[in-house]
């Protein structure tokens, strides 16, 4: 196994152990450990795949040197030292179809690696995702829904939070979200960058619903009248 290759399996293990020291938070988490379980994630079946960088590197080692929740300092450490051998991402036409308006913002900057499933650079799964997300500050990932049931875990401070309502809630670093197959959610970013874990337990390939809000421009003013 080559230093890369330590260096991924460390990562997918850090964030393995947290979601074991904390079933009880959400559904989702029991749910995610057991398909986790029923993968080989041994060494052996590790992928050698060569590293992709990204536009947004100073945005993203910003938003890796931002996770300071003690909880998260295994996460944090292997993610820093791992993250120049993944493949960065930005999200493409094969998530949402033609004409999908998903602001500006979100536009300019989202960033993903996986960890584990296809196109992965850790191990291989058909259906099941686990990875690492990103987005700049200041920006409003409007709503939408999906197939895929999904499993958040916040790296950041403290990032906005809706599930089919008007109403936002900011949710901390540590905390899990679980949004089932077909639940409307949506995030918002404040002045720091947005980074989380991310796991998309099946349906992988389904695609993504914007779902409209007629809040969307007030909302996206509002991110950006935000004091440095």
């Amino acid at each position: 196994m080559t230093d890369k290759q330590r260096r991924i399996q460390a990562l997918t293990h850090s964030i393995i152990t947290y979601l074991q020291s904390h079933r009880t938070a959400t559904a989702g988490v029991d749910l995610t450990l057991g398909k986790l379980a029923a993968m080989d994630l041994s060494d052996e079946r590790l992928l050698d795949i060569p590293p992709q960088g990204t536009r947004h590197d100073e945005i993203l080692k910003n938003a890796i040197a931002g996770i300071s929740d003690p909880e998260l300092h295994e996460i944090a450490g292997c993610l820093k030292a791992a993250k120049d051998d993944l493949v960065w991402c930005e999200d493409n036409a094969q998530f949402y179809p033609p004409g999908a308006n998903l602001g500006e913002g979100y536009a300019k900057c989202n960033l993903h690696t996986l960890l584990i499933g296809p196109g992965a650079c850790g191990h291989y799964h058909p259906d099941f995702s686990l990875g690492i997300f990103m987005l700049g500050p200041r920006t409003l990932y409007r709503d939408h829904n999906h197939d895929a049931p999904e499993l958040y875990l916040n790296l950041s401070e403290k990032s906005g939070w809706r599930f089919g309502t008007r109403d936002w809630q900011d949710f901390p670093a540590g905390s899990l979200i679980w949004n089932a197959a077909g639940e409307p959610h949506a995030t918002r970013v404040y002045d720091q960058p947005f980074i989380s874990v991310f796991v998309w337990l099946e349906n992988v390939h389904s695609p993504c619903n914007v779902i409209h809000f007629d809040d969307w421009a007030e909302v996206e003013q509002d991110l950006a009248k935000q004091p440095n």
